[in-house]
């Protein structure tokens, strides 16, 4: 019997809104994260944007203190 996997929410589409919205590339985001302590690269970045990966606490922890903003911007319209 084959089983599949079901697609869980993605906040990707709110990743990278944010991302744009402070006129950020993948590659200066990741810069910025590695410099806050969390060793990320721009494909592993991309990944969680476009739902591959789920994004890890402690890079949502960087992300939130590096946009300060709340967490709810990175769970809006789920």
């Amino acid at each position: 019997m084959e089983q599949k996997v079901r697609r869980d929410r993605c906040m990707g589409d709110n990743l990278r809104r944010l991302r744009n919205e402070r006129d950020l590339s993948q590659e200066k985001l990741c810069a910025a994260l590695q410099l806050e302590g969390c060793d990320i690269g721009r494909t592993t970045y991309a990944k969680y944007e476009s739902g591959e990966l789920n994004i890890r606490a402690s890079v949502l922890i960087a992300l939130h203190d590096l946009y300060a903003c709340s967490y709810d911007e990175f769970f809006k319209d789920l």
